[in-house]
């Protein structure tokens, strides 16, 4: 049955055998939606172990039903960003294929650094495609078509070929959108034929709870304003304050980390323990440990020594 990875349970990489529960020719798709086309592949090409990457928490949700819905397997699903899964989840030489249908343009000029299929993003995939696997893209977006077709190129590691788009990805919900609208479609196969040199290594998983212990009586934080702490390689935004049953505070942070591709939204705690007041990461909503969750309890930490208390050990 499908099901849906959480950090709590990844290896960095994948084992696919061990993931999917058998062997067989490992494919992605890189902002599945609803679901429909991992259902049409999964039906077309039951020997395919599938993988899917989306960024939209609701298209996950979506996702997940229809495949449980319709009794597709082997299929798994990743809420969060495809050089992330990339990077930290596909092993070297893993990937049979590769599919990206109607991905988001960004049309606009200052927003094309948002792009996905840029030069960086080639060279990262093609150590991840196994010798001769491919990447196939749909769009209904001519500008974006072309950029993606001269960053293939420009790659140097890339056979590309444009072709008529094959009928079962004008399936998918965006593309039965176009279709009524009358769009144009846009196809093209960029197939392996070199590999990048840069080695391109996962995160390695920590399954420490970073925190301190602080000596004093517990604050009373009445008034509380979004903070941002900036840190190498990202921010660590404070959203909110919230008190804890029976006493103590969350905070709500968002941890944001361009480099790895990587947001997550968790929660950090003050609350009594037996050996003085705990505040660092609280284990809920599967948090994975990374250089940026560790400086935002860093952050946290020195604002509360500001607000009085005394640090007595750190592990973060």
């Amino acid at each position: 049955m499908a099901r849906l990875l959480r950090f709590a349970e990844l290896r960095f990489p994948l084992d696919p055998a061990a993931t999917f529960g058998r062997e067989g020719p490992l494919v992605l798709e890189i902002g599945f939606g609803d679901g429909r086309f991992l259902v049409t592949l999964a039906r077309a090409h039951p020997e395919w172990n599938l993988l899917g990457v989306e960024a939209a928490g609701a298209s996950v949700v979506r996702a997940l039903r229809r495949l449980c819905r319709e009794g597709i397997e082997p299929v798994r699903l990743f809420k969060g960003m495809a050089g992330f899964v990339l990077r930290n989840l596909v092993p070297p030489r893993a990937l049979a294929r590769v599919y990206v249908n109607f991905p988001d343009p960004w049309p606009k000029s200052r927003h094309a650094e948002r792009r996905l299929l840029q030069v960086p993003f080639f060279r990262l995939l093609s150590t991840r495609l196994a010798d001769g696997g491919a990447l196939f893209l749909t769009t209904d977006h001519p500008d974006y078509f072309a950029f993606a077709l001269e960053e293939g190129r420009r790659s140097g590691l890339f056979e590309v070929q444009t072709l008529p788009p094959p009928p079962e990805v004008l399936t998918t919900k965006y593309a039965e959108k176009w279709k009524k609208r009358g769009r144009r479609f846009y196809h093209a196969v960029f197939t392996k034929v070199a590999e990048a040199r840069e080695v391109f290594p996962p995160l390695r998983k920590e399954d420490g709870m970073p925190h301190a212990i602080l000596e004093g009586p517990l604050p009373e934080i009445r008034d509380f304003e979004k903070m941002v702490h900036a840190f190498p390689g990202g921010h660590a935004i404070f959203l909110e304050r919230t008190h804890r049953y029976p006493e103590g505070y969350y905070f709500l942070v968002r941890v944001e980390e361009p480099e790895l591709e990587l947001i997550q939204e968790l929660l950090l705690e003050l609350r009594p323990s037996t050996h003085g007041l705990y505040a660092g990461l609280k284990r809920f909503g599967d948090p994975l440990v990374t250089p940026g969750v560790r400086h935002a309890v860093g952050f946290l930490v020195d604002w509360l020594a500001a607000q009085g208390l005394r640090v007595q050990k750190r592990s973060y």
